[in-house]
């Protein structure tokens, strides 16, 4: 599942849930300032509280504040997160396992 996730998250079988937080972390990712309350009722519409949908927020800003650090700096990837590589497969092979 995590490797249908990577490539393409809306082909995977996914619940409504999951969906919805992938939907408003994309869009959180991509387009932050047409954020809006509607994009929130949505996942309160999963019955997500005000505690996980902070919990969404803050982890997906945190990784799209470290992906642009990364990036603007020049960080490489450690190989295990680096597609193509034998421990990139390694490392999905080790998570699709759990």
């Amino acid at each position: 599942m995590v490797e249908a996730i990577k490539t393409d998250w809306r082909k995977a079988q996914l619940t409504e849930r999951q969906r919805a937080l992938l939907t408003f972390s994309e869009k959180l990712t991509a387009t932050p300032g047409e954020m809006k309350e509607v994009d929130v009722a949505g996942l309160r519409n999963h019955n997500l509280t005000d505690e996980q949908i902070l919990a969404v927020v803050l982890v997906a800003s945190f990784f799209n504040v470290a992906t642009r650090i990364a990036d603007a700096l020049g960080v490489e990837l450690d190989p295990q997160f680096t597609p193509g590589t034998p421990e990139h497969k390694a490392f999905l092979s080790h998570s699709s396992q759990k």
